[in-house]
């Protein structure tokens, strides 16, 4: 049996974090036994009669940092935000942008045509499009008892 150690704030930070609609940074244990800061971007997910939209902001996240992978019906958007090299003649007061690694996923509609899904990063902002395919019906089918 391996002993796992009590964090006291572990619920309360869930709770925090679903009455949120923002997604907060929040610390994570190291293998080492350090906290560590989290963060994921902030994501919109729109439909029209085409496609499925999912925008994530990602602002001073370069595109070579970002991979976008489909596996099992869910679409996950992984990176890194880099430390800003640091310039001796200036000095900073306050830092309130996080680095380090990100990772979100989100579940696929069954509708979504994954041979078209497409990816372009602009502003700051990464869409991705899911278009629709055409489903096939699922109307309930009566099997005779022989």
């Amino acid at each position: 049996m391996s002993l796992i150690r009590w964090d006291p704030f572990a619920d309360i930070e869930t709770v925090f974090s679903r009455m949120m609609p923002a997604r907060w940074p929040r610390l994570s244990a190291e293998g080492n036994g350090g906290r560590t800061v989290e963060w994921s971007p902030a994501a919109d997910i729109s439909e029209t009669d085409k496609e499925y939209v999912i925008r994530a902001e990602l602002p001073a996240v370069r595109k070579e940092d970002v991979q976008v992978t489909l596996d099992n019906g869910i679409i996950t958007i992984r990176g890194q935000r880099r430390q800003r090299t640091e310039d001796k003649n200036e000095k900073f007061h306050r830092v309130e942008s996080f680095v380090g690694t990100f990772e979100r996923g989100f579940a696929l509609p069954e509708n979504v045509n994954p041979e078209a899904i497409s990816c372009e990063s602009k502003d700051g902002v990464l869409t991705v499009h899911l278009p629709k395919s055409e489903v096939k019906s699922k109307e309930p089918k009566r099997i005779s008892v022989q």
